[in-house]
């Protein structure tokens, strides 16, 4: 079953390269601050220019409109962005499993987003992107706000969920225990291109 493909997909600040991902399949990615990772995240949501072609499950990124894409692509920046005052104004199905996963009470939904603490916001914007089903999951440093404790919940949650609904994902991070616990294959960014490694 096919995941994400890329043929000479070049985003801002990389040079142009080819990668296939499966679906239910997770690969982290690395690099020095300012090489490019946000970048070629936001590129892939097409958010951002890039060049080359871009397919999800066999269906090209230039037959959809971007918020189509989007719907199949989903980005979870390293800072999200709220556009109402309250929780629930952002879950309009009031669908409280996901948020009780990440130890949420339903309640959660009343809260002011002004209230919420950075880690909050990151385990509630992604509760809100898992809401769209994506096939592709990109996860820019998802866990970098938490503690330890709902770190462990946000990588069980996403285990699970890329498993049960074969989404393909890509996850930044810098720790290489969380690197090796999440994927297999591993992507660097060295001097404006991908170098990929794969642990046993």
């Amino acid at each position: 079953m096919a995941g994400l493909t890329l043929r000479q997909f070049k985003p801002p600040l990389l040079a142009a390269f080819d990668l296939c991902l499966e679906a239910g399949e997770c690969i982290s990615l690395s690099g020095p601050s300012g090489s490019g990772k946000s970048r070629l995240l936001r590129a892939l949501a097409d958010l951002d220019p890039n060049e080359g072609e871009a397919l999800v499950d066999g269906r090209s990124r230039q037959a959809m409109s971007g918020p189509a894409w989007r719907r199949l692509v989903g980005l979870l920046p390293a800072e999200s962005f709220w556009w109402a005052e309250r929780v629930g104004e952002h879950f309009p199905d009031r669908e409280t499993g996901l948020l009780e996963e990440l130890g949420f009470d339903p309640d959660c939904l009343g809260w002011e987003v002004s209230r919420l603490s950075s880690g909050e916001r990151q385990r509630l914007a992604l509760a809100r992107l898992l809401q769209n089903q994506p096939q592709v999951l990109l996860l820019d440093e998802p866990t970098a706000n938490l503690d330890q404790a709902n770190a462990e919940r946000l990588e069980q949650l996403i285990d699970a969920w890329r498993r049960e609904h074969d989404c393909a994902v890509i996850w930044v991070s810098h720790d290489p225990e969380q690197q090796r616990r999440i994927a297999r294959r591993h992507l660097r960014i060295v001097d404006g291109t991908l170098e990929e490694s794969t642990w046993n």
